[in-house]
């Protein structure tokens, strides 16, 4: 076994990319979602790490500009959903369940 496993988000079909998932994380969540969803019966809080390029993301039907150094947490009962913009957006979703 090798002390690393490596994934490309290319390799999966779909809106939704269950990065920590597809790379064995046992106690880590890292999600790519491209849709309108909440989090209510995970109770899964998640925080938006802009990557690359812009866009916005809607909570709750307020517009949050995303951009590179921004860091947006929605909580499990907020909708939200990702928009990028003219240019593309590339990011990352890291959540865990509200105990």
């Amino acid at each position: 076994m090798t002390s690393y496993v490596v994934f490309d988000v290319a390799a999966v079909e779909g809106r939704r990319k269950p990065v920590a998932h597809e790379l064995g994380a046992r106690a880590i969540r890292l999600n790519q979602p491209g849709f309108e969803h909440h989090e209510r019966e995970s109770g899964q809080e998640e925080i938006y790490i802009p990557l690359r390029g812009r866009g916005v993301l809607r909570v709750d039907g307020t517009e949050v500009a995303l951009e590179p150094g921004r860091y947006v947490l929605v909580p499990p009962e907020t909708t939200r959903q990702v928009v990028a913009g003219p240019e593309g957006l590339s990011y990352a979703v890291v959540g865990a369940r509200v105990e």
